[in-house]
């Protein structure tokens, strides 16, 4: 059977595939794998921070959530709507003993996702999460009485997060114009205000979630909003980020996109320069572009290459002392201030490099030349069989041979979807798209269910 994990959590259909029963169970068996492994502070109940995004479901699953944590005996804390990187955040500030996010990212409404994190706000490894999931359901000696967890609401929370991310600021924002698209998630409250106490002239869009809107035709992964506000009100740049802002992409004055590569470079170089780049390195994924490996290479800057998925990144960071890392996606993790992925965080630092610069985003994110790179979503196969498919790899070595030393491949199964994604990179936007086509249609043909 496929593992129930993804790369980022748990997710599905809420209340189909991602049921009441399914996130209660979870939950117990998280409560119990943690406990066992000693990640519960001694001597006292243990305490679990629990936040979501504004997805309707999420208003049931956190209840399953708060209904097994409790029954296995863990106090509960409730903060309520808040991005993901401040239940991690929280978890570890409280000195909680677990935290669990209710958040399907990206993906549309209807999907939702639990993801657990351990004391301090880190992410779980393969080994607990795969405990986990083999724990489900089994018997166990329920607590009675007074062991029975209890449950309390923490609203202060958000002041708590936006406090933390405003005092990381390395410069002040006066001056600066900038729209913000929340995309109807969790971050509709603090991502504004935090830059607005920065001094940010602050234009919030898509942020009134009504439980259904949340990633609805805005955000970051449809950034056309966020560029059309950005030149209708003359602003200096946007931002934008995902339904748990735990992304940060942006654009400049003209509406051109600055993605997760560029914004890591800008943050990289700067601080290189402040001499705060631990070992003059930084950590990137295979999907990052070869342009962002280039211009890296140029400036000195040594770059290490992890799987996708920003917990591979954290782990890399961690086993080599690094500081900065993240995803082309706008998955971008400074350590020395998150524990995860943090949107909020990083439009702070990338706007205080733009006004402490006084140089525009777009001359900033100009040190990154990017090669053209089509990417396509492949539905409806068996992304299992990606790597092993001989009509695959075929195809994939004549493309290969095709483009030389002047592009690249890379086919990847998603792990949070049921779907391939095809990426090529090459020398013009035509060769790009023609060669990613060509194999996306042989990934269909030869692995369709």
């Amino acid at each position: 059977m496929a593992r129930l994990f993804g790369t980022d959590g748990v997710r599905g259909l809420a209340n189909s595939d991602l049921t009441a029963e399914l996130a209660l169970d979870l939950s117990v068996a998280g409560a119990h794998v943690l406990g066992e492994i000693g990640a519960f502070g001694s001597g006292r109940r243990p305490v679990a921070v629990v936040g979501r995004d504004p997805r309707a479901s999420g208003e049931f699953l956190e209840a399953a959530v708060v209904a097994g944590l409790a029954s296995a005996g863990a106090d509960v804390l409730k903060v309520g709507v808040l991005p993901t990187p401040a239940v991690a955040f929280l978890t570890g500030m409280l000195d909680a003993d677990l935290g669990v996010m209710l958040s399907a990212s990206h993906n549309p409404m209807p999907d939702n996702g639990i993801k657990f994190f351990a004391k301090g706000g880190q992410k779980l490894d393969d080994a607990v999460e795969d405990a986990i999931e083999a724990r489900l359901r089994e018997p166990w000696k329920r607590p009675t009485g007074a062991e029975i967890g209890r449950v309390h609401e923490h609203p202060e929370g958000l002041e708590t997060y936006i406090s933390h991310v405003v005092g990381t600021a390395p410069a002040r924002l006066e001056g600066l114009r900038v729209v913000v698209d929340c995309a109807h998630g969790a971050a509709y409250r603090a991502a504004p205000e935090a830059l607005r106490r920065l001094g940010a002239d602050v234009i919030a869009v898509c942020a009134e979630p009504d439980g259904l809107n949340i990633n609805h035709n805005c955000g970051s992964t449809h950034l056309d909003v966020v560029a059309a506000e950005v030149v209708a009100a003359g602003a200096d740049l946007g931002i934008a980020h995902d339904g748990d802002a735990d992304r940060c992409l942006a654009v400049d004055a003209t509406g051109e996109v600055v993605d997760g590569d560029q914004i890591l470079a800008i943050l990289a170089l700067a601080m290189r320069s402040q001499g705060s780049l631990r070992g003059d390195s930084v950590v990137a994924t295979v999907m990052s572009n070869e342009g962002f490996r280039l211009a890296m290479r140029q400036a000195g800057v040594n770059v290490i290459d992890t799987a996708v998925g920003d917990r591979y990144v954290l782990e890399a960071m961690k086993a080599g002392g690094y500081n900065l890392g993240g995803e082309q996606s706008g998955h971008v993790i400074l350590l020395d201030h998150g524990t995860t992925g943090d949107g909020v965080l990083t439009a702070v630092h990338l706007l205080a490099q733009v006004a402490s610069t006084g140089t525009s985003l777009a001359e900033l994110a100009g040190v990154v030349r990017r090669l053209p790179q089509v990417l396509i979503n492949v539905k409806g196969v068996d992304k299992s069989r990606v790597t092993l498919d001989e009509g695959v790899k075929t195809a994939v070595a004549e493309a290969e041979a095709e483009l030389g030393d002047t592009g690249r491949v890379l086919l990847r199964p998603s792990g949070t979807e049921p779907l391939v994604r095809v990426m090529v990179e090459a020398a013009t936007p035509e060769q790009a798209e023609t060669v990613a086509r060509r194999l996306a249609a042989t990934v269909q043909a030869e692995l369709a269910l």
